[in-house]
């Protein structure tokens, strides 16, 4: 590998959608910088990828709700009002109801519970049905935390799109000031995690611009999550002693960031710690060689802001690849200690897994 630092910018699909390849702004880690007299100037490379979303994303989904454990139903028998009961799907998925033994209704929609329940009555009762009704939800559920003005864990027993589920959460926060309506949310790093993938959303566009190409469907334990334009931290990730988001200050570099972390591991690969800068939609990427900045070869970076800073435990071989780990891990890292406060546990720091992708 050259001497001197070898730097790349990218943006990225951040799921796995077909995007269009652009020219970009460049992103210069060593803006503001006087260049160390032992480096060459720095000539970067950048790209930046279009975000798509899949068309799918923004239709209802076809799926029925079906019944699950918390989940409270109303079973009656026709032309028997004393049969009126509610019934709690228990943690094994199954209800009780009269002298039927457990049935499983775990995965059940309204139509197939009434079918089973139907049946099993059958056995004892000629002609015998049921009605069955949803009185309550507690299976299903969307996280919906950060800067809104009613952060809450939402149940959901129908399609909604992330438009509606920012309503119902009263929508993002503002200061309280007679002088001024700052918004408080930092839309530029709002994000949907979905069974661990982060979806290519922009909120800036959604809410700012009313644009519904980006109004997804959310689905049942989808994690939205706004974060506050006030928060000024760098979070640093990887192969490091205690990885955790640092507070920024002015002339906050690379290495004060790693050193607050304790340092890296043993076994770090440190000629590709990751820079990623800008809007989680579009982001960008530059890859550092650490180990010239330890030894004098090239100077160190300034930080910004909302800086990712990621150290591997091995190469790189995709770029677009890396970037979507490290985007997805960090995503991934904020809805885990976000969630646990939201449940009344302890966040827990920023911790993610470590590797190369």
């Amino acid at each position: 590998m050259k001497n001197t630092s070898l730097l790349f910018a990218a943006g990225m699909a951040l799921a796995v959608l077909a995007g269009c390849a652009t020219k970009g702004p460049e992103f210069d880690p060593r803006h503001g910088q006087v260049s160390s007299p032992f480096t060459e100037p720095v000539s970067l490379q950048t790209t930046s990828v279009v975000n798509t979303l899949d068309p799918v994303l923004l239709k209802p989904s076809a799926d029925f709700f079906t019944l699950g454990p918390g989940d409270q139903i109303e079973v009656e028998i026709l032309g028997t009002p004393a049969s009126r009961t509610m019934l709690n799907v228990g943690p094994d998925g199954k209800i009780y109801f009269s002298l039927l033994p457990g049935l499983d209704v775990w995965g059940l929609n309204m139509s197939e519970t009434k079918a089973l329940l139907d049946k099993e009555l059958g056995k004892f009762i000629s002609n015998a049905q049921v009605t069955v009704s949803l009185r309550a939800v507690g299976s299903k559920y969307v996280w919906l935390l950060g800067r809104l003005n009613k952060p809450g864990i939402y149940p959901t027993t129908a399609p909604m799109t992330l438009l509606e589920a920012i309503a119902q959460a009263g929508g993002t926060a503002n200061a309280a000031s007679a002088v001024t309506t700052e918004d408080l949310s930092d839309l530029r790093h709002s994000f949907v995690v979905r069974q661990g993938q982060i979806l290519p959303v922009d909120f800036q566009k959604l809410l700012r611009q009313g644009d519904m190409s980006q109004n997804v469907y959310l689905k049942a334990d989808d994690f939205v999550y706004v974060p506050s334009s006030l928060d000024r931290e760098i979070y640093v990730m990887g192969a490091l002693r205690a990885p955790h988001a640092v507070p920024f200050r002015e002339s906050t570099t690379l290495i004060s960031v790693i050193a607050a972390c304790g340092g890296t591991i043993k076994d770090a690969y440190k000629s590709h710690v990751a820079i990623v800068r800008g809007s989680l939609s579009s982001p960008q990427i530059a890859i550092v060689d650490y180990n010239d900045i330890l030894n004098g070869k090239t100077s160190d970076i300034l930080l910004e802001p909302h800086d990712i800073v990621y150290v591997p435990l091995s190469p790189y071989r995709v770029l677009t690849r890396y970037l979507e780990l490290i985007v997805n891990t960090f995503a991934n890292s904020i809805a885990a200690n976000e969630g646990i406060a939201a449940s009344g546990g302890v966040r827990v720091g920023v911790a993610v897994p470590v590797g190369g992708p």
